[in-house]
This record gives C-alpha cells, sequence and structure tokens, in this order.
C-alpha cells in the first residue's frame, strides 16, 4: 500500500462543476488544510482530459471562496458571497459547536451558540440564491442531533433542520459518527452520510503510543453506554478485539438539567483485569459520564485507559479531567479536529488530536467527480494495513 494513499485514487470522470469551497465562520483554519490538499493534489494528478472544457478551473491556487456574515447592532445579520458560484460544485464546511466566536449585541459580547451558527449557514445558502450546480454541506457535528426521537411533547430539531436544508437547495449532507443515523429519515430522497473516524484514532493512537498488543489477550473495547455500542462492536471486530459495554441505571422519577440522573453505571463483559481498553464514544459533553466509566473499570483493575470520542467537547472545562490524568484513571484522550479545540486542550499531555482534513479533502475530490465514496467510508483495509506497520516497527517513533 502506497503512504501516499492519493496516488490510489485516479479520477478522470468530469467534474459535476468548478470545485469550491466555503468554510463558515469557526471552521477556517480546517478549510485551509482541506483546501492545501486539494490544491496540491490537482497539480500533481495527471489527466489526459485536464486541457477541456470541462475541466475549465479545475487547477487553483486556492478553492475556498470569499463569503462573510456581517452584524447589525441588533445582532441580525447577513450573508455575503463575494465571487461568483454559478455553475460550482459548492461545498460549505461549518462548526456548530464553535463557542469561540463572539458579536456585539446591544454593545454586549455574544458567543454564538450553535443556533447563530446554523442560521449563518441558511444564510450562506440563501445569498448563493440557487446559482450553484449542486451545494453539499459539510458538517460534522451534526446540529441538534442529540434531538433525535421525540419521547415527550417536545421538538424533533435535527430532522426539522435536515428538511429546511434541503428545501433551501441543499443536495447532500455529510456529518461524521451521528448520534442516531437514523435522523436521515427525514430526508429520504436526498444525500446524507455518516463518516466513521475509527482509522484516524487508530493512527493516532498508534502513531504517539508505543508497546500496544493489539490483541484480545492485552487489549479491550467499551461502549460507556447501549447507545455506543455499534461503534465499539465495529472497532472490536476491525481489531479482533473482545467489547465490553456499561449501561446507565436511571432515576425515571425525576429530571434534572434536563435528564434523569444515572443512578450507576452496570458493567457487561468479560474481565479487563491488565488490560488496557479502549472507551469509544461519539462525543464527551461534561465528562461525567467517561470518568465514571473509567474510574469503574480502574476498580476491576484495567491497565491504561485510552478513550476515542469523536467530538470532544468538554464543557464543564478541562480540570475533571487533569485531576483523572493525575489520578492514573486516564492515559489518554483522543478526539478530532472536526470542532473547535481550545489552546488550552491542545496543551494538555494527556491530549492527542486527530487531523480529519486529508480525509475530508478527499471526500471533496472524490464527489467533485460524481465517484464512488464507498472505500473512504470503510477504512478496514487502511487499518489493517496501519496495525501491520506497527507491529513490523515500520513507523516512525
Amino acid at each position: 500500500m502506497p503512504k501516499n494513499r492519493e496516488e490510489k485514487r485516479n479520477l478522470e470522470t468530469i467534474p459535476v462543476g468548478s470545485l469550491g469551497l466555503i468554510a463558515m465562520n469557526g471552521c477556517q483554519r480546517l478549510g485551509e488544510q482541506v483546501d492545501q490538499y486539494l490544491v496540491r493534489w490537482r497539480a500533481e494528478r495527471e489527466n489526459e482530459h485536464k486541457g477541456s472544457l470541462a475541466f475549465t478551473g479545475y487547477e487553483r491556487a486556492s478553492y475556498l471562496l470569499s463569503a462573510e456574515v456581517p452584524r447589525f447592532g441588533t445582532g441580525e445579520a447577513k450573508g455575503v458571497i463575494k465571487q461568483s458560484v454559478r455553475g460550482d460544485d459548492l461545498y460549505l464546511l461549518v462548526d456548530v459547536t464553535n463557542y469561540s466566536l463572539t458579536y456585539k449585541l446591544f454593545g454586549m459580547e455574544n458567543h454564538m451558540s450553535p443556533d447563530d451558527h446554523y442560521q449563518d449557514l441558511k444564510r450562506i445558502i440563501a445569498a448563493v440564491g440557487g446559482k450553484a450546480r449542486r451545494i453539499t454541506v459539510i458538517m460534522p457535528f451534526l446540529y441538534e442531533s442529540r434531538q433525535h426521537k421525540r419521547t415527550a411533547r417536545e421538538s424533533l430539531d435535527c430532522a426539522i433542520a435536515l428538511q429546511e436544508l434541503v428545501k433551501m437547495g441543499v443536495d447532500n449532507i455529510i456529518t461524521f459518527e451521528a448520534h442516531d443515523p437514523r435522523v436521515q429519515n427525514a430526508i429520504p430522497l436526498h444525500g446524507f452520510e455518516t463518516v466513521r473516524t475509527t482509522y484516524q484514532f487508530i493512527k493516532g493512537l498508534l502513531s504517539n503510543v508505543s508497546g500496544l498488543k493489539m490483541d484480545a489477550e492485552h487489549m479491550m473495547v467499551i461502549s460507556p453506554d447501549e447507545g455506543g455500542m455499534n461503534r465499539a462492536v465495529y472497532l472490536g471486530s476491525v481489531l479482533g478485539l473482545d467489547v465490553g459495554m456499561f449501561y446507565k441505571r436511571r432515576d425515571y422519577t425525576q429530571i434534572v438539567d434536563g435528564r434523569n440522573p444515572i443512578l450507576a453505571h452496570e458493567f457487561l463483559g468479560s474481565s479487563v483485569e491488565d488490560k488496557d481498553v479502549i472507551i469509544v464514544d461519539d462525543m464527551i459533553s461534561s465528562g461525567e459520564s467517561i470518568l465514571e466509566v473509567a474510574k469503574a473499570l480502574k476498580s476491576r483493575k484495567a491497565g491504561r485507559i485510552f478513550v476515542f470520542s469523536t467530538f470532544g467537547l468538554f464543557t464543564a472545562g478541562l480540570e475533571p479531567f487533569d485531576r483523572a490524568y493525575e489520578e492514573g484513571l486516564i492515559y489518554r484522550i483522543l478526539t478530532t479536529n472536526l470542532i473547535y479545540q481550545s489552546p488550552e486542550l491542545l496543551s494538555r499531555e494527556w491530549y492527542i488530536s486527530c487531523d480529519m482534513s486529508k480525509y475530508i479533502a478527499y471526500i471533496i475530490d472524490t464527489l467533485n467527480h460524481d465517484a464512488s465514496i464507498s472505500d473512504l467510508l470503510n477504512p478496514v483495509e487502511r487499518i489493517t494495513s496501519f496495525i501491520a506497520r506497527y507491529n513490523a516497527g515500520e513507523l516512525d517513533k
């Protein structure tokens, strides 16, 4: 398997349209990294049709388009695109969880919420005005994805948002590790892909931690709750590891902070004694559940504990994780750069960041050619190859 996988992607089909990338406010750094890959690959790619009319604008210095969302003193805003997008195949990158951004609201500083980011996305789509050939929204953290089902008289925000986007002209929506992929049932006639981040986690772990034994005798995969079992089973199957699960015993007689409080985490699975453990989940919110699970595993004499979580939100701050690291509960936590990462998080010894920009660039490059991305959605071959290189000592330490 070649070191640079782009050599394998022989994209000779005619592009859907001239490629355009819009990185929404708060997602610019990820957008710039994706753009760098696209620029390099297309400059290096040999294609006999490159000079034809269908490939006009195929090679450019940048595919990022200039767009902004200026605000008025009342907090109201408008979307502005400063370049022509007529006939373009547009890809909009948005991070709805970026809380670091602020705007003035009647002279006061107001932090942007997921609702603000989502409204800004709609403003830019509205500014396109139907002139693009195709619009694909890449929303790594799916807006309101935790409100995916109705259990009482309550709103179904995620389903409504998906329907709203397709009504505005969005053709495809790409997200990562959707909390519940069944939300796509809200838009059954439109493209919806939820992408796994398993390969990047394995790559991040093996590139930063030496001496791991990736077999059932020395390692185990744990789901912190019943809802994440599919992720744990997939990872365990790919790595050939046993899988265990905690289920949350809740008090359904009361509601605290919008949810039923957890009474205890009950464990189902074989012995974890002296085994390294990977806890896999889609997100770390406050981190309370992850830390309780880690504590329960340590009480069962587990070895090093690694956490794989696509989205590191850390809504309760980093201090609980600092304490857990100092106490030996957690060895390393791996999350992706799909959402905002604070400088404080990146500086932590216990933290490993997994870069997803190259993967997103592969997806955009392939979709622009209207080619299949099935090999990108199923990373088993790449994981197996990477583990073989790790076991053979071929990875740079």
